[in-house]
C-alpha cells in the first residue's frame, strides 16, 4: 500500500494541533469517547513502542499528570454524578469531591456556588502537541509514507464503475482521482487513488462540499465547520501551585498551569450568538477582559490581580450536528473515509481514531473499539449523539 499525505500548511503554523492546550482526559459522557481516551492514554504512555524510530532518541511529550477538575452547580450536580458513574463503569479512575473536600485539596479555590466536582486521578493532564505531531510525522516517513505540500481542490468520481445491488435505493460512486493544487502552479496535479481519507479538521466540511462529487451524493453534507477559539496566557505569582489541575468552571471557563513559575493558560467557548469570525486567526483581547477573566477571578480570588501576557487563536473542527466526531465510510462514496468533527477533543483522540480508520481500511470493520455509533448513520437519520462534557 502506498500512502500519500497532502498538507497545505507544511509548517503547521495554523494547525489545530499545535494551537491547542494539549489536554487529555477520560471524563466524557459517551462510552465511545471514554474508550478512545483510554486507548490514547495507553498510546501516549507507551509512545516509543508505537512511534519510536530506530536510531532516534526516545520521545518525550512532557506529559503533566495533573488531572482535570470539572465543577458543577447545584442545577448540574445530578448530571455530573451520573456521568462519573458511567466513567467508573468504563474503568476510569475519577473522584467525586464535595465543596468541603475541594476546599481542603485546593485551598485557592472559591467553592460557595459549587455543589460537586469530579477529579481525574489517572491518565489525565496535558502534554506538548508539537512533539506528538512530529513523532507521528517521523514515524510515517520511516514507514515509507509520502508527503506532498499542496491543497486538495476536488475529486473525480465514476459512478459507472459501481453497480449497486438491485435492491439499493441510493446511487453510489467511487473516487478515481484527487486534484491537488501545488504551490506556484497554475494547474492541478491529478493523483490516482484506491481510497481517500479526509482528516482535514475544521475544513473537512468545506472540502467535501466543494469537491466536485455530484451534488446529490453529498447529501446530507458533512456538518463540520471551523470555529475560532482563543487561548490566553497570564502571570499570577500567587496563583495555584504545582498541584493545579486543568479546571473547567461551572461557567465553562477553563484554565491550567503552564510550567511552574506562576504562568497559566485558559479560555472559554463563546456563548451562543457570539461566535467570532473564523476568517482569520486574529485575537479579540477584550473577550478575555469581558468574559474569561471575571469568571476565573470569581473561582480563584488570586486571579483578580493577574497580569495578562500573550494570546493566540486556533480552530475547532466543530460538528454543528451534535459536537462529536464522525468516523467511518461515506454512505454513498464507497472509497471515501472520514475522521473529522471532534469539536475540541481531536488531538487526544487522534491515536484511537487513526487506529479505527486503519482497521476499516484493512479489515473492513472496527476491531479494537466499536465506533459504529460515530459513523454517518446518525447524520443521515437525524439522530444526534450528544457529549455532555464538552469544553
Amino acid at each position: 500500500m502506498r500512502v500519500l499525505v497532502v498538507e497545505r500548511d507544511p509548517t503547521y503554523s495554523r494547525a489545530s494541533t499545535v494551537l491547542s492546550v494539549g489536554g487529555i482526559r477520560q471524563q466524557f459522557s459517551l462510552p465511545e469517547n471514554i474508550r478512545m481516551s483510554r486507548f490514547s492514554a495507553s498510546f501516549l504512555r507507551n509512545i516509543d513502542e508505537y512511534l519510536g524510530v530506530p536510531s532516534d532518541p526516545p520521545i518525550d511529550i512532557q506529559f503533566q499528570p495533573s488531572g482535570y477538575l470539572f465543577l458543577a452547580s447545584p442545577e448540574n450536580a445530578a448530571s455530573l454524578e451520573a456521568t462519573v458513574k458511567l466513567q467508573r463503569e468504563e474503568g476510569v479512575q475519577v473522584a467525586l469531591l464535595s465543596p468541603k473536600q475541594l476546599k481542603v485539596k485546593f485551598p485557592w479555590m472559591e467553592t460557595e456556588d459549587v455543589a460537586v466536582g469530579s477529579y481525574g486521578l489517572e491518565d489525565e493532564g496535558w502534554f506538548d502537541p508539537w512533539t506528538l505531531l512530529n513523532a507521528f510525522r517521523r514515524k510515517a516517513t520511516s514507514l515509507g509514507v509520502h508527503s506532498c505540500s499542496g491543497e486538495v481542490r476536488g475529486f473525480v468520481t465514476s459512478a459507472e464503475d459501481v453497480m449497486p445491488p438491485p435492491s439499493a435505493a441510493l446511487t453510489t460512486t467511487r473516487i478515481k482521482y484527487v486534484h491537488i493544487h501545488m504551490p506556484d502552479s497554475l494547474e492541478y496535479q491529478p493523483v490516482a487513488c484506491a481510497l481517500v481519507v479526509i482528516a482535514a479538521g475544521a475544513w473537512a466540511g468545506r472540502l467535501l462540499e466543494g469537491s466536485g462529487i455530484p451534488g446529490g451524493l453529498c447529501r446530507p453534507p458533512l456538518p463540520v465547520q471551523p470555529r475560532k477559539r482563543y487561548v490566553f496566557s497570564w502571570h499570577c505569582p500567587d496563583g495555584p501551585g504545582f498541584s493545579c489541575p486543568l479546571l473547567v468552571d461551572t461557567t465553562g471557563a477553563y484554565f491550567r498551569r503552564d510550567g511552574i513559575a506562576g504562568n497559566y493558560l485558559g479560555g472559554m467557548s463563546p456563548p451562543e450568538g457570539l461566535e467570532p469570525d473564523p476568517g482569520d486567526l486574529s485575537v479579540d483581547r477584550d473577550y478575555f477582559q469581558e468574559w474569561v477573566w471575571p469568571r476565573l477571578a470569581r473561582r480563584v480570588p488570586a486571579f483578580e490581580s493577574l497580569r495578562p501576557r500573550g494570546a493566540w487563536a486556533g480552530y475547532y473542527d466543530m460538528n454543528v450536528f451534535d459536537g462529536n466526531g464522525i468516523v467511518g465510510v461515506h454512505p454513498r462514496v464507497q472509497n471515501l473515509f472520514v475522521g473529522a468533527g471532534f469539536s475540541g477533543h481531536g488531538l487526544q483522540h487522534a491515536p484511537a481514531v487513526g487506529r479505527a480508520l486503519a482497521e476499516l481500511v484493512i479489515a473492513g470493520r472496527f476491531q479494537s473499539l466499536d465506533l459504529r455509533r460515530l459513523g454517518w448513520d446518525r447524520v443521515t437519520q437525524g439522530e444526534p449523539l450528544r457529549e455532555a462534557a464538552a469544553v
